[in-house]
């Protein structure tokens, strides 16, 4: 697919004006930028049944890679091993910005590609192990055409990172799209398009719904010109819903979708979850229904994913299993520990305990079980469920009869269920 074919130029000519996301490549000076997808524990927690250890010519591609954010996250995070991250994009000036960055860092393990990600078949670029895609396939003409691309250059135990818009979440953005489609008319300019969103953004009302939605710098406004182009001005935006991705990626292709919203997980889908701390007797029932209804309704319950964020497998055996004594379990994005989960259920003796998570603001309550506290004790990243088993065996409460793994594991179950649900508790296995 030629580079300027018709239905890319528009989108090629506002990131070669605009490139995004909006940064200035000094900061990597100070500042690593990390990207929720891109953290290598999850990756391999989701995609590679936590077994993956980077090594072996581990080769990713960031296809649409924008001014770097993903590829410099992940090359910095596999900076000491053999592994080859190609940036691919569209835009010159965005790629630039990127390989700026990458400079600032000495980073070395970057190939960089200037073309479209449909142009992926002709470039004999190999097969990945991991590809990140995100914010792209909703900005084609043909999405399912990128995504079959995508799946091309895939190895087959390879996975894909994707984010693509989600619809009810950008309600409001939606109309203010077609709003400043009728009032731009012939504004055909980039600047002048500006200049006309940035004066209807001043004099909203109140009772416009993207005034009602917004959270003040909570959006691509507050990244200036590019961010209010890319949020309002779009010339090909999509959106899409839990029932209509999954019609696309599961029906359509047969592929395994594992989802997980920016700094929340999978907890923003489960509508026990959303609704919190009491499950109502209406959501009763919904844990035996499909994931696929629970996290439809979830969407539609708590009516802000305006994002989609999710891990694409060819089966859901890439999942690290919960149940397997070999597994490490560890804590992940925020300094919390096994230790001091302990200490909280030891403190409040209560069950249910009810757990407020400070930073996703899930509420829960959550039967901690007879060995939680025991078990929670002895989680510290190295140690295996097996490991962990027999410590608490060891315990002089238990040591008279102690309880088998597949007791100790159904016990725990429900505290790992919810700290695993927001991404905080994870599975890998010994490195190799």
């Amino acid at each position: 697919m030629p580079l300027d074919s018709d239905h890319l130029s528009e989108v090629r000519e506002q990131y070669e004006h605009l490139p995004y996301p909006p940064c200035n490549p000094e900061d990597d000076n100070r500042r690593l930028v990390t990207t929720w997808l891109d953290d290598l524990p999850m990756i391999n927690h989701y995609c590679f049944g936590g077994e993956q250890a980077f090594d072996n010519g581990f080769r990713v591609l960031v296809a649409g890679g924008g001014t770097g954010d993903g590829t410099i996250y992940l090359a910095e995070q596999l900076r000491d091993t053999d592994a080859e991250i190609v940036h691919l994009d569209l835009s010159e000036a965005s790629i630039s910005i990127a390989r700026r960055r990458a400079e600032i860092r000495k980073l070395e393990n970057i190939r960089w590609v200037h073309d479209s990600l449909l142009s992926l078949p002709h470039l004999d670029l190999g097969k990945f192990d991991y590809i990140n895609c995100v914010g792209v396939l909703h900005h084609l003409a043909d999405p399912n055409a990128g995504l079959e691309v995508l799946l091309s250059v895939k190895k087959s135990t390879g996975a894909l990172g994707v984010m693509v818009y989600g619809t009810y979440g950008r309600t409001g953005i939606y109309q203010m799209q077609s709003l400043l489609r009728m009032i731009s008319g012939d504004a055909a300019t980039i600047p002048a398009k500006l200049e006309i969103a940035k004066e209807v953004l001043q004099h909203l009302p109140s009772s416009n719904w993207y005034s009602r939605g917004r959270t003040p710098n909570g959006d691509d406004v507050a990244l200036g010109d590019a961010g209010i182009y890319d949020l309002l001005l779009h010339s090909q935006d999509r959106s899409y819903t839990v029932q209509e991705l999954y019609a696309w990626f599961s029906d359509q292709h047969g592929l395994h979708l594992e989802f997980t919203d920016v700094g929340c997980g999978r907890s923003s889908y489960l509508p026990e979850m959303v609704v919190g701390p009491h499950t109502p007797r209406y959501l009763s029932g919904f844990p035996a229904r499909p994931l696929r209804d629970q996290y439809a309704i979830a969407e539609l319950l708590g009516g802000r994913l305006d994002l989609h964020s999710f891990y694409v497998t060819e089966n859901a055996g890439s999942v690290a299993p919960y149940g397997d004594p070999t597994m490490i379990p560890f804590f992940y994005h925020e300094p919390v520990s096994g230790p001091e989960i302990s200490a909280l259920i030891h403190r409040n003796q209560a069950n249910p305990l009810l757990i407020n998570h400070a930073h996703t603001g899930v509420r829960m309550a959550i039967d901690p079980g007879k060995y939680g506290k025991f078990i929670m004790k002895y989680v510290d990243g190295k140690r295996t469920f097996a490991d962990i088993f027999a410590l608490v065996k060891a315990e002089d409460k238990f040591k008279k009869s102690p309880p088998g793994d597949g007791e100790l594991f159904a016990d725990f179950k429900h505290l790992y269920d919810f700290f695993n649900a927001i991404d905080r508790l994870l599975l890998k296995k010994q490195c190799r």
